[in-house]
This record gives structure tokens, C-alpha cells and sequence, in this order.
């Protein structure tokens, strides 16, 4: 009756794969690829470089032009709403008649964004050079 009761180990199937060489080898080519590998030259990336406005006179002449975007995405000029047409003409003719004119785009919350790519579109393509977005948050 001993036989019956006796306890036997499991055979242990073989050695273990331990983890950590190929951790260590991992991290030593990770340091190999970050230490050998060129980076991104910023200066290759055109920029819009500022234009220095000391003179007091080109600052005189620079004419600002608002325009708002509403919820139904319709831009509106001096609070008259615009088509498209009448905004890429009243542009022209007020970059024909100053250069550096800076529109100032105001979209509102609700403002889908494919209107305001269009308006932003219609500006550029009217030579608008200075063009920027306000964003407008509400105070708590």
C-alpha cells in the first residue's frame, strides 16, 4: 500500500527562455539606430519670414479687412453676407488697392470646418498674402 501513496516530482520539460538577452540586444539597437540615424534639417522646410516693420509709414499703410463665418458657413463682409464671387471680388479690389492688406478671418463655434478652408481658399486666390484665423474663446 506504500507504492500506491508515494509522491513523484514532474520532470521539469527543459530549461526556461529567459527574455532579458534579446531585451538587452533590442535596447542596443534601438541606441545604435537613434545615435547613427541623420535627422530632419529644419532649414529645408520653407518658412514665412517676417517682414520687419520699422517705418512708421508702412505701418500707416497696412489696411486690416474682417470677415466673419457664421453656423451656415456664409462669410460676411462690412455685415453684409457674401457668395463667393462677390468675396474673391471685393478682395481683389482691396489688395489691387493696398498690397498689404491683412484679412482677419473670425469663425464661429458652429462654423464647419470645409467653410472655412473655402473662405481661406477664396482669399489666396484673390492674392491675399496675409491671412490669419482668430479664434475666439468665452470667458467663464
Amino acid at each position: 500500500m506504500a507504492s500506491d501513496l508515494a509522491l513523484k516530482r514532474a520532470r521539469r520539460t527543459g530549461p526556461l527562455i529567459s527574455l532579458v538577452p534579446m531585451i538587452d540586444v533590442m535596447l542596443i539597437l534601438l541606441v545604435f539606430f537613434m545615435v547613427t540615424s541623420t535627422y530632419l534639417n529644419l532649414d529645408m522646410i520653407p518658412a514665412v519670414k517676417r517682414q520687419d516693420q520699422a517705418g512708421g509709414a508702412q505701418s500707416a499703410n497696412v489696411e486690416t479687412v474682417l470677415i466673419r463665418l457664421g453656423a451656415d458657413g456664409v462669410p460676411v463682409l462690412n455685415g453684409k453676407p457674401q457668395t463667393p464671387e462677390a468675396l474673391a471680388a471685393a478682395l481683389r479690389e482691396r489688395i489691387d488697392a493696398q498690397p498689404l492688406t491683412q484679412v482677419l478671418l473670425l469663425p464661429s463655434g458652429a462654423t464647419t470646418t470645409q467653410s472655412l478652408i473655402s473662405v481661406m481658399d477664396i482669399a489666396t486666390r484673390s492674392g491675399v498674402e496675409r491671412l490669419r484665423v482668430i479664434r475666439l474663446e468665452a470667458r467663464p
